[in-house]
């Protein structure tokens, strides 16, 4: 069986086919997604006419050779666009960077401390249903929408030429969602002036939402439900899920595990994964950021030194392995762009002194840095796993282009690591959820167990 992966990140989108017989990619393409929109300075917007040309671009670029058997699609999570009657898009993306929610509201509060306040389920900003409240306080909902959904739930619908509807696990992102039944909190709807009629309806299953029937993919072909790109991720990197713990870092950093617990949590969120399954899921702003960051920073110094700026990941890499047993280490906080909770926290940097104030210290500081703030976040959700970590799966750019951060992770989780099978974990889960949905493996663990290895 060969699919068809659709993967719309915030900066990248990619298309690929996974043949699951020999459990190979024998195709890809990773486009950039240039579809930004300038805006006011709060606003993360992005052309849905540009993603969708971008889309064809690269599924034209991969399907040229090889005519899929199904299609799995994911993308990324908790922004939304605005649809007309007639399923046609009447608003920009508005992304999970859209600082809406951060806005001051009234009585000092912001419009997403407001929401969280009076429905007592966390709204941060960027959710979602965040961005619909502020856009229905200042009559910023299009005239003529009539409901809203994910990009991906779109190109999704798009291919299929159905009505979007939403997987649980993109339903939870946009916020108000009621885990244990699997569908929005309605009591929490009203409270936010929010219309049920105008969100997507919820697939809770694995499934397939209907066929092809578009003008850039071949017609008939069986089509997944879309999913969220974290929970594609981990469906993509993970051949063992009840016995590994997923850290991932690119632009953020994220740690997730499998649990059948839903209890709210002070950090960290659960979510929906599938059918009766979910991830702890504890995410940082800064994962990658941070060391990209750094490297400006050591930039700026070349600039002003007169030295070369060539290669500097790779010398920062090896700075770091330099000192890494050094115990009088500096302490770097990553929060460099604040958390979700607490958008106005900063980073910071301890336990200077004469000796370690360098260069490779603070590599290794940050390194270690963005480690503890996954490990920390770990540790507070213990008490949801049900089974004993045996490995740590090391997913992302950032973690698989450097080995030394990966053995940063290894000791903060006293694990052995290893890298997914597969680069493009999101879109290779898009196609191992898919290998489900149609029928050709009996559930998602048997599909990983099979396709992962």
């Amino acid at each position: 069986m060969k699919i068809l992966g659709i993967d719309i990140g915030t900066t990248t989108i990619t298309a690929l086919i996974l043949d699951t017989s020999k459990k190979e990619i024998l195709k890809a393409a990773t486009v950039n997604n240039d579809s930004f929109i300038d805006g006011r300075a709060f606003e993360k917007i992005q052309s849905v006419e540009k993603i969708i040309a971008r889309v064809k671009e690269a599924v034209k670029s991969v399907c040229c050779e090889y005519t899929p058997d199904a299609i799995g699609i994911t993308g990324q999570m908790h922004g939304i666009l605005y649809l007309d009657k007639d399923n046609k898009p009447c608003s920009h993306l508005m992304i999970w960077q859209d600082e809406r929610g951060n806005q001051s509201y009234k009585d000092g509060e912001t419009y997403a401390e407001f929401l969280t306040r009076e429905t007592g389920i966390k709204a941060a900003s960027g959710f979602g249903l965040t961005t619909h409240f502020y856009n229905i306080i200042n009559n910023e909902v299009p005239e003529n929408a009539v409901m809203l959904c994910t990009i991906h739930d779109y190109i999704a619908s798009l291919i299929t030429s159905t009505k979007p509807v939403t997987h649980s696990s993109d339903g939870a992102s946009l916020g108000f969602f009621n885990l244990k039944e699997n569908c929005f909190d309605e009591n929490a709807l009203k409270i936010a002036g929010i219309n049920k009629e105008f969100l997507p309806e919820v697939i809770k299953t694995t499934a397939t939402i209907g066929k092809s029937s578009c003008d850039f993919i071949v017609d008939g072909i069986p089509v997944a439900v879309a999913i969220g790109d974290n929970q594609a991720s981990f469906i993509g990197s993970v051949c063992d899920p009840e016995r590994s713990i997923l850290v991932i870092v690119g632009t953020g950093s994220q740690v997730s595990f499998v649990t059948k617990d839903v209890k709210p949590l002070q950090t960290g969120e659960i979510r929906p994964l599938t059918d009766d399954k979910y991830i702890f899921v504890g995410a940082s702003l800064c994962g990658g950021r941070a060391y990209a960051i750094l490297k400006y920073f050591f930039s700026l110094c070349a600039d002003m030194l007169g030295g070369s700026k060539d290669n500097l990941y790779k010398k920062m890499d090896e700075l770091s392995e330099n000192i890494f047993s050094d115990r009088n280490e500096l302490f770097v906080n990553c929060e460099f762009c604040g958390t979700r909770e607490n958008p106005t926290a900063r980073g910071s940097i301890t336990n200077i002194g004469t000796e370690n104030f360098t260069p490779e210290n603070l590599i290794c500081g940050v390194l270690k840095g963005v480690s503890k703030e996954l490990k920390d976040m770990y540790k507070s959700a213990n008490e949801l796993i049900d089974f004993t970590p045996e490995k740590l799966v090391c997913s992302g750019n950032g973690l698989r282009k450097s080995e030394i951060w990966r053995k940063v992770f290894e000791n903060d989780f006293k694990l052995e690591s290893e890298l997914p099978k597969h680069s493009e974990e999101a879109c290779v889960g898009a196609c191992v959820f898919a290998s489900s949905a149609t029928g050709e493996f009996s559930d998602i663990e048997t599909a990983q167990r099979n396709l992962l290895r």
